[in-house]
């Protein structure tokens, strides 16, 4: 089938899938701990939508993200222990602890930063996508945004600009069922938020967002019509977060039978079954047990690096003679 990746491919998505699964439980235990600076974002169960979306781009493509971007990050191919130092707020991280978990940026891989501002990435992509189309570099830009954020005034002002101008720009919509603490049918009177991708004259696909195949393909071709300067795309992948808006939510509001009917489609587990014909049980272990190992090894080193060293401003430092 057209735009399947290889096996090989496959099997590195299932890693990273891995990666962000035990990295979100660990950073879910330092959490509990008092160890992370401020709540976190955790997006276990949707890690099929960051990882498979991504796997097509270069390092020369760019992507922007939202608070909920640890597997947008591992999927652009981020380092693991420098989003660990990071989200620990310790100097070796990517942005020198100061950026902390929903700002990450690596400009060397294309991750251009997460962003705590809904839909905020999503001018930003089309504005990467303006410079590419100008340059005529073939770079594409991707952004990655939620339902809640399909409900703002800037994603309709920006498909329009982007259906208008062409730019390369793709738009990846995971849909998780929840803006916050409220789910989507409370929000807008449209289960297919993609559906309004047809008023800007842009093709749009929904896709099962915990099979990370499934993502790829769709995500692929939007992907190749950009890059050919057809326009921009729109994909909205339908998957559901299994833990609350962030570590500081009480919860209360999702249903624990939906929770257990999304956990026993398990994007890891999926990938997992279509792997194992051709690859076998004790290869994908040894995966599982390396990524594992990966994220344990980065969190333990990264609670070992020290903190920032912030210098007083001159304000700070004229007031502290004051005093």
């Amino acid at each position: 089938m057209k735009n399947t990746p290889s096996l090989d491919d496959q099997i590195e998505m299932y890693r990273r899938m891995i990666l962000v699964r035990r990295l979100e439980e660990r950073l879910g235990a330092l959490s509990k701990e008092g160890r992370t600076r401020g709540p976190i974002h955790r997006c276990d169960g949707q890690e099929a939508v960051g990882i498979g979306a991504t796997a097509m781009l270069t390092d020369a493509d760019y992507l922007t993200s939202t608070h909920r971007g640890h597997a947008h990050y591992i999927g652009k191919g981020v380092d693991v222990y420098g989003i660990t130092a990071e989200i620990l707020g310790r100097s070796t991280g990517l942005c020198g602890g100061r950026a902390g978990h929903m700002l990450i940026a690596d400009a060397a891989r294309g991750m251009i930063g997460g962003n705590a501002i809904v839909g905020a990435g999503i001018p930003a992509a089309a504005g990467m996508a303006l410079s590419n189309q100008i340059l005529g570099n073939g770079r594409v830009a991707m952004c990655i945004f939620g339902d809640g954020a399909a409900q703002t005034g800037i994603w309709h002002e920006t498909m329009n600009m982007a259906a208008l101008w062409k730019l390369p720009v793709v738009f990846v919509l995971e849909h998780n069922q929840f803006g916050l603490t409220v789910h989507s049918d409370r929000q807008g009177p449209v289960a297919d938020l993609s559906i309004r991708a047809k008023g800007y004259a842009m093709p749009a696909e929904i896709v099962d967002g915990n099979d990370a195949v499934a993502v790829y393909r769709a995500t692929a071709a939007m992907v190749d019509r950009a890059r050919r300067g057809e326009g921009p795309g729109m994909i909205e992948a339908k998957t559901y977060r299994w833990e609350g808006f962030s570590t500081s939510d009480m919860g209360g509001y999702q249903k624990p039978e939906d929770i257990a009917a999304w956990k026993a489609r398990d994007p890891i587990e999926i990938a997992r079954a279509a792997l194992l014909p051709a690859v076998g049980a004790d290869r994908l272990d040894e995966i599982d047990a390396a990524a594992t190992a990966e994220v344990e090894q980065a969190a333990e080193r990264a609670l070992a690096d020290p903190f920032p060293e912030f210098e007083p401003c001159a304000f700070t430092a004229a007031y502290s003679e004051v005093l």
